[in-house]
């Protein structure tokens, strides 16, 4: 039980975010109205996103100071969840572009940077791909994960807050606390950060055994 109090712990908050998400009373704004229990999943998943890219930017920086093979499985795993919960991210978000701005891709420069953020770890795992050569591959991507994260913040949050956009918080816009985030809301949105975030490492803990399950089958062989 004391090793899988933390799952125990995801699945409580999940089922806690789903229900209340979907059942519970929200503020009836203009535009936003119903659309605004997204609030539950579409943003925790990102902050689930950007913490998983974290750790897994900081394994690169320890598998650069160690060369140990196993802080660059732990880094490609956790960009592998990462860039799913981007994906998530962004799919969850095109629905709710479509309810409140009348379309799925309105070209907002948030919508377009958070696209071009996938496109950049997406390269990270065609390159790990292209090469060959473990240490080789280790190395090199280790160095472009590292920078792969350095783009991300300028790419999601500081560009997008420099021009005009619809997307609450940037291009002057307020954020969803500023005009409607009360106790009720913060009630089920906290708890649903902690809920996502558990659910990515939850999965990166399998795709690490799967990883160790190939890599003992090609030793044998």
């Amino acid at each position: 039980m004391k090793k899988y109090w933390w799952k125990i712990l995801c699945v409580l908050l999940l089922l806690y975010t789903v229900i209340g998400g979907l059942l519970m009373e929200v503020p009836r704004l203009h535009i936003l109205n119903e659309s605004i229990r997204n609030t539950f999943f579409h943003v925790p998943m990102w902050f689930g996103m950007l913490t998983l890219l974290l750790i897994s930017a900081i394994y690169s920086v320890l598998y650069l100071k160690t060369s140990s093979a196993v802080y660059d499985r732990y880094a490609s795993e956790l960009a592998k969840t990462g860039s799913l919960f981007g994906i998530l991210g962004i799919l969850t978000g095109m629905i709710w572009a479509n309810y409140t701005w009348g379309s799925v891709w309105s070209g907002d420069p948030k919508q377009n940077n958070a696209a071009i953020a996938l496109l950049i770890y997406f390269a990270y795992f065609l390159l790990r791909g292209s090469l060959k050569d473990p240490q080789q591959r280790s190395r090199i991507a280790a160095v472009y994960n590292i920078i792969a994260f350095a783009t991300l913040i300028p790419l999601l949050y500081i560009l997008p807050a420099q021009t005009d956009s619809l997307h609450p918080g940037s291009g002057g816009n307020a954020t969803f606390s500023d005009i409607d985030m009360d106790n009720k809301l913060r009630a089920v949105f906290y708890p649903a950060i902690v809920g996502w975030t558990l659910l990515g490492i939850w999965l990166t803990t399998l795709g690490i055994r799967i990883q160790k399950l190939k890599d003992n089958l090609e030793y044998t062989d």
